[in-house]
């Protein structure tokens, strides 16, 4: 028997492992089906996930679903929108729940939710995204109670939340909350008409209304039970205790849903009274280890929440801050804070939005002798805000330090009085309506001392004063210093409210003056990057650091009149610089800047720009009278732009256009820049010693001494545009020599140029003079040939190739071809001479014998010869000898001298 009913056992749970291995690969795609049918057939979105499993034995007795990178995404009027997103679901329910009929609830046990981010947004137009419920038709809202609870029902034992992030915008109101790191979880059965939520959770809060932050990532805990009875949808806090930072708070009441708006009624109350609540609502990075402070007095907080909401009204509020006669002191600083004295309402008695107020009644401390008090009064907060405040005290800042824990980077110093008060709304101030504010009273800080990651040097104010008047701010002084940078500022304000509180940027009027100001001042450094960062200064770029780099801040739009006895720029000193600058949108532009520089003037114009991912430039310089050797050695840009610019001395005069981009210290990025330049050169010499191509030119052209190139008065024309210099074709002097020279570079200083000299003959070597001798011709000597010098190879290492050898042979050549013409001229002028005293001598012979002559004498001439007549064919022995002293005569002219002679 005890063998039969151990057989069954084994065999019963040998079929429920079959069962349990066999039934998710037959049910797993049933379940993806049946989970997307069941909600999408139900909301107004789309529903759809990865992939999706089935196990019997991680939540046995139930099922365990779980879904992978899950998403709902909206349809209009958020078309796209994604709603919800989350790494991971998983769900328990009963395995029988696989087996309904589409129509039918489904039942859910637990559910865990991870790494999900949910972004609930409502438009202008009041639409909400998380309305994604379909409209019930008709029959359905006749059905029961029961069956209209959806098809879903929560029957469960625990839920979780994990690891996600909830965004609320509101457009209407331009509200935003952000609970971000939430870790939440509950339990209790929701499927019962009444029943108890458990539920604990952590998050960081952040919460913004127009633009202004009232919570930025303050941690909140909430432990709280709460009441739901689904009949009434009412919600009731049975045993509940928050801690916003350190500041607990308990509450009750309860919030209950009607058809066209909920009822709110929640009271809440600090549970002690210690002036430690006060602290603990201060950042913890501000407020470490408040449990050792030491306080007296009191600090309480409590409010309610009681009314109506629906589409026009909140509940009405009141919320009571307060604290009389207070004091804490921190056990490991030397001084402690007295008289603190809070007196604070945030109240809303209409129900309505914009009937918001504070009542800062009083709000005053003490440190030693210093004291400060502030009241305000503050109307529709959440609409046209109205300020009214006053404040006045003095407050030694290093104190502040002592009392109270800030962070040591900040090392604060100084004296700060103030005595002031305004009154502005802040409609006015959106539409620069600023005579609509009032501001009077005066704010003076002297010896203040700030230091930050974000500054590369502390900065030292001497003395800031301030006087407010109804529509401007005077900044009376504002002298200080920073690393070897001081500066004296004063001028005008136009909208110190405005920048303040709506987001403006900084407008006015200035005027800055210096002994000395040093850009490097105010570049930071990335320490990090810095060995990466560096590059050579022959491609055209200056060895930086990663993220170092000078920004002109986004909210200045202001004029700016500066005189500086020093600017340090890169490696340049600047002296007597003047200029106005005016400053907006990242960009400043400059007029009429003047400075000695390189024994000249200077004169700039232009742009600069920090707006984009490189900064960029724009100017026309004006160089007058600068020492070369000084300004080709101290600018980077000029030594790119000539072979020859360690080896000039002299004056130059220059006009450049320059267009490109900035390296992260504000020096150009010569492989991005174009424009163009034109020089002139004042007495200059060349030092051939430091000049390769110079020497170059004169080891291939003997005749050339480079010294004694004329350079004076010479002026030249360049562009520059894609990392190549082009010169425009210009024309030196060398003694009685015109040298013609075009080309180009790169700004890697790789050579692309051509000098054609226009070579007179006496130059060109001892046999041509001595061909020129010959001809006993001194105008032949200022016969000229081209000679091309071709420079190639880098500024440092040129190339020179000439054709002087073939300008050679071309030149013997002419000479040679002059030398024959001239010797056949001069033979032809003695021929006709001796022939003609010949036939003088013989002007008694014969008529045919003087035929025979002419004719001899027309084919040694270089006529064609004719056949004679048979008159004329017999001749004497007188007339042979004739013609042939006459052929003897012009053969010794014309350089053939024969052996025979005629006797």
């Amino acid at each position: 028997m005890k063998k039969k009913i151990l057989k069954i056992a084994s065999i019963t749970l040998l079929i429920l492992l079959v069962l349990i291995i066999v039934l998710p690969i037959f049910l797993q795609g049933k379940i993806e089906g049946l989970i997307k049918e069941k909600v999408n057939e139900n909301i107004n979105a789309t529903l759809d996930f990865e992939d999706a499993s089935l196990s019997l034995l991680k939540s046995f007795p139930y099922a365990n679903v779980e879904l992978s990178k899950l998403s709902l995404v909206n349809k209009a009027p958020f078309e796209g929108d994604t709603l919800f997103a989350a790494g991971e679901i998983e769900l328990a329910m009963s395995i029988k729940e696989f087996f309904k009929a589409a129509d039918e609830p489904l039942v859910i046990k637990t559910f865990n939710i991870d790494g999900a981010k949910i972004h609930i947004k409502a438009d202008e137009e009041g639409n909400a995204n998380y309305d994604i419920a379909k409209e019930s038709d008709s029959a359905s809202e006749e059905t029961s109670t029961d069956e209209s609870s959806g098809n879903f029902t929560l029957a469960m034992d625990s839920y979780s939340i994990t690891n996600t992030n909830i965004i609320y915008e509101d457009l209407a109101s331009g509200m935003k909350l952000a609970i971000t790191d939430m870790n939440h979880s509950g339990s209790g059965d929701l499927s019962l008409e009444k029943s108890e939520l458990k539920t604990l959770t952590e998050a960081l809060v952040s919460f913004e209304m127009e633009g202004t932050k009232y919570l930025n990532n303050n941690k909140i805990n909430l432990d709280a039970l709460i009441g739901i009875d689904l009949a009434e949808s009412k919600y009731t806090f049975l045993d509940n205790k928050a801690m916003v930072n350190q500041l607990a708070l308990v509450f009750d009441g309860f919030v209950k849903l009607n058809d066209d708006n909920q009822e709110v009624d929640i009271t809440f109350k600090t549970p002690s009274s210690d002036f430690k609540n006060f602290l603990a609502v201060i950042p913890e990075a501000y407020a470490s280890n408040i449990e050792t402070v030491q306080t007296t007095g009191n600090f309480e907080v409590n409010g309610e929440f009681k009314g109506i909401v629906d589409e026009e009204h909140i509940p009405a509020f009141n919320i009571k801050i307060n604290s009389d006669n207070a004091s804490f002191k921190y056990p490991d600083l030397p001084k402690s804070v007295s008289n603190v004295f809070i007196n604070t309402e945030i109240n809303n008695e209409t129900g309505i939005v914009e009937d918001t107020y504070v009542n800062i009644n009083r709000l005053s401390f003490t440190i030693d002798q210093d004291k400060f008090n502030l009241n305000a009064k503050i109307r529709e907060l959440m609409g046209n805000t109205k300020v009214n405040a006053h404040m006045d005290g003095r407050v030694n800042l290093a104190n502040i330090s002592k009392a109270y824990p800030v962070p040591d980077e900040y090392n604060l110093k100084g004296i700060l009085n103030a005595d002031a008060t305004t009154s502005f709304d802040m409609a006015s101030l959106e539409k620069h309506q600023y005579q609509n504010t009032k501001m009077s009273g005066n704010f003076e800080l002297t010896g203040f001392e700030y230091a930050s990651p974000e500054l590369k040097h502390p900065v030292a104010i001497t003395k800031a004063a301030m006087t407010f008047n109804p529509q401007t701010v005077a900044l009376n002084s504002f002298e200080g210093k920073t690393g070897s940078t001081d500066f004296n500022a004063s001028g005008t304000l136009t909208n110190l409210l405005g920048f303040m509180f709506n987001d403006e940027n900084i407008q006015g009027n200035f005027k800055l003056t210096s002994n000395q100001f040093a850009l490097n001042d105010f570049m930071m450094e990335d320490t990090d990057t810095e060995e990466s960062g560096e590059t050579s200064q022959e491609e055209g770029t200056i060895s930086s650091t990663g993220d170092e780099r000078i920004k002109i801040p986004s909210f200045l739009d202001c004029t700016l009149e500066a005189a500086a006895i020093t600017v340090i720029y890169d490696n340049l000193k600047l002296k007597n610089v003047k200029g106005t600058m005016t400053i907006k949108d990242e960009t400043a532009t400059i007029q009429n800047l003047t400075s000695d520089l390189f024994g000249g003037t200077l004169g700039l114009k232009g742009s600069v720009s920090t707006k984009g991912e490189s900064s960029t430039f724009d100017v026309d310089l004006g160089m007058s009278n600068f020492n070369i050797g000084e300004s080709f050695a101290g600018l980077d840009l000029l030594k790119t732009l000539t072979p020859l610019a360690a080896a000039l001395q002299g004056k130059l005069n220059s006009d450049i256009n320059l267009s490109g981009n900035l390296n992260e210290d504000f020096t150009p990025n010569l492989a991005t820049i174009s424009g163009n330049l034109l020089a002139e050169l004042l007495s200059p010499t060349i030092d051939t010693q430091k000049a390769p191509l110079v020497s170059s030119l004169d080891s291939k052209l003997n005749f050339l001494n480079t010294k004694e190139i004329n350079l004076d008065g010479l002026k030249t024309a360049l562009s520059f545009d894609n990392g190549t210099v082009k010169v425009k074709p210009f024309t030196l002097k060398y003694k009685d020599i015109a040298i013609n020279v075009d080309g180009s570079h790169s700004f890697d200083k790789q050579m692309q140029y051509k000098a054609t000299l226009d070579v007179p003959a006496k130059y060109m070597g001892a046999e041509v003079n001595k061909l020129i001798a010959q001809l006993n011709d001194d105008s032949l000597k200022e016969m000229t040939v081209p000679v091309t010098a071709n420079i190639g190879g880098s500024f440092t290492d040129p190339t020179v190739t000439t054709d002087l050898t073939s300008g050679v042979k071309t030149l013997t050549t002419q000479l040679v071809e002059v030398q024959k013409q001239k010797l056949v001229n001069q033979g032809k002028e003695s021929a006709s001479k001796l022939l003609s005293d010949a036939l003088n001598k013989n002007s008694k012979d014969s008529t045919g014998t003087k035929s025979s002559v002419s004719e001899t004498l027309g084919n040694l001439l270089g006529g064609d010869k004719t056949k004679t007549t048979d008159s004329t064919a017999t001749t004497t022995k007188k007339e042979d000898k004739v013609e042939e002293t006459a052929k003897s005569l012009l053969g010794g002219l014309l350089g053939k001298k024969k052996k025979d002679t005629v006797n």
